[in-house]
């Protein structure tokens, strides 16, 4: 096997990229980084000491007291912010309403950054995100590009919800996903793009099998 080969995982909100990369993590015994997980810890580190967005100084600041580490069990990624456990808060729709704009901000995306690239030295890895293809491993062996009809993932994103109790109402899931579909295109820093050598994966009319089958047959031309 090549050594330290990275798949990058970029995509829509909502498509299933980290259910993906986990699969594909668990399947060829990579490591599995959920760059998402981290920029919803930093957003929910802002909303808790509700740090002032349009004070540079203060962000700043608030990256610096800011502590990421994961863990994994059973290839499920559990992300401590500063010692604490947060898996669960951070996909509550507090958080997922203001990721978008918070992982826009110039100085976030670069300290963000930083680790990610800093995980991936000499190791096997499987990363998803918004900009990993593009920008914190523009030189992956494996990138995909996965979106899904914005309906579809809504429904995903809603029966996720609910099995997790939370009270949503579908409408307002479908308007989040538009409204962080135009942030993360749209944002200056990093935006969301399909870098040139990435395969698209529509995954609106395939199971979780085929989209590992699809990825896997991609991936496998890198594993000899």
């Amino acid at each position: 096997m090549s050594k330290n080969i990275i798949v990058a995982i970029d995509g829509y909100s909502s498509c299933g990229k980290s259910t993906l990369a986990k699969a594909l993590a668990k399947k060829l015994h990579f490591i599995y980084v959920d760059s998402g997980a981290m920029y919803r810890a930093v957003t929910l580190y802002f909303l808790r000491n509700q740090t002032d967005l349009s004070n540079h100084d203060l962000i700043i600041d608030a990256l610096e007291h800011i502590d990421l580490n994961f863990h994994s069990r059973d290839y499920q990624s559990h992300i401590l912010l500063n010692g604490e456990e947060v898996s669960e808060e951070i996909r509550q729709m507090p958080v997922s309403e203001n990721v978008s704009k918070i992982a826009a901000i110039k100085e976030v995306r670069q300290a963000m950054v930083k680790q990610q690239q800093k995980m991936a030295r000499s190791k096997n890895m499987v990363m998803d995100g918004r900009d990993i293809g593009t920008t914190v491993f523009p030189h992956a062996q494996v990138k995909l590009f996965m979106t899904a009809d914005p309906k579809i993932r809504a429904e995903r994103r809603y029966k996720e919800l609910l099995s997790k109790g939370e009270k949503v109402e579908l409408e307002e899931i479908f308007e989040n996903i538009a409204h962080r579909d135009y942030l993360d295109t749209t944002r200056e820093e990093s935006p969301l793009v399909r870098a040139d050598d990435a395969i698209i994966l529509d995954n609106t009319n395939l199971s979780e099998e085929q989209q590992l089958d699809f990825a896997l047959e991609k991936i496998k031309p890198f594993l000899h």
